[in-house]
């Protein structure tokens, strides 16, 4: 059974900071391009990062400098560390992974960044 579960979304202020988590189970991570994409009310999902087997990032333009992707094949794990957040990140976080020619859709977990 393939899952890819988020974690760590919630309200923040602008400027706040998150770390949102995705833990993987039942296919080889360390395979995998793992990823982060979002997706707010009214807009196409869009890219947020990416991270290939050999750990080496890309970001979309509106998050660099501010996010931070990060992967940990030990612990099956795909990290998005969000520095100074502002209202424009609000939205649902979904984690991303392919493998083998196939891809992984996590549930989502919201991220509402509000004074």
């Amino acid at each position: 059974q393939v899952q890819l579960v988020e974690s760590g979304g919630g309200l923040v202020q602008p400027g706040g900071s998150l770390r949102l988590s995705c833990a993987a189970s039942g296919f080889t991570f360390s395979l995998a391009f793992m990823s982060w994409y979002r997706q707010a009310p009214g807009k196409e999902r869009e890219l947020v990062a990416g991270i290939n087997l050999i750990g080496n990032p890309n970001y979309a333009d509106s998050v660099k400098g501010r996010f931070t992707i990060s992967r940990d094949n030990a612990k099956n794990t795909v990290l998005l560390q969000m520095n100074s957040l502002k209202p424009e990140d609000t939205a649902v976080y979904y984690c991303y992974g392919r493998v083998a020619g196939v891809s992984y859709w996590g549930q989502g977990t919201q991220v509402t960044v509000s004074s």
